[in-house]
């Protein structure tokens, strides 16, 4: 099945007209995460992160979406996925065209966490981003969205131990798992299951 064909008309309110800004309470989910859209030729691209290899990290290595855990001080979800944009990528709300918005809250069952996942477009500002925080963010790139449509088997440790599980390959950076499933839900592509046992 091939990822629905993007209007005429503005390319990323295709993809964010559907949700509305919203501020839901901390309570909602233990972390949040921000998909950020820029157009790109035809279609539109999303920003990924690789976070940085740490002993102290259970996604080390791995590509996601930038964003993290719910701080005390923080006094919406909306704020959280805000700052950890800000810590990871060094871009702020003056960065993105309006306020993000609010896609769902999605277990992340690996994690033992609710993710509060939001969406917005950057803007045309000077401001493009960048791993402000080496420590935690080893590289930054855009995935184009028509990438989601290829599916590869990757063999990766999983909470079942080792596992072949379809994944997404862009200029040697791997997705796959729940930051893949959110982007493939996103842009209404259908959903895979693991290609193991």
């Amino acid at each position: 099945m091939t990822a629905p064909a993007p209007p005429s008309g503005s390319r990323l309110d295709r993809w964010l007209g559907r949700f509305a800004p919203a501020r839901p309470p901390v309570s909602t989910a233990e972390a949040a995460v921000t998909i950020v859209l820029r157009p790109e030729e035809e279609d539109v691209a999303a920003l990924l992160i690789e976070r940085a290899v740490r002993r102290d990290d259970p996604a080390s290595g791995q590509v996601a979406l930038p964003g993290g855990h719910v701080d005390a001080r923080d006094p919406s979800l909306a704020a959280t996925a805000l700052r950890e944009l800000s810590e990871e990528v060094g871009l702020d709300a003056t960065d993105l065209t309006g306020d993000p918005r609010f896609v769902r809250t999605v277990p992340a069952p690996r994690f033992g966490l609710r993710v509060g996942v939001f969406a917005a477009a950057l803007g045309e500002g000077p401001h493009r981003p960048f791993a402000s925080d080496p420590e935690e963010v080893a590289h930054v790139f855009w995935l184009p969205r028509k990438a989601l449509q290829t599916t590869v088997p990757v063999v990766r440790e999983t909470t079942r131990g080792p596992r072949e599980v379809p994944a997404t390959v862009v200029a040697g950076h791997v997705l796959w798992g729940f930051t893949r499933g959110v982007l493939r839900e996103f842009f209404e592509l259908p959903e895979e299951r693991s290609l193991g046992p």
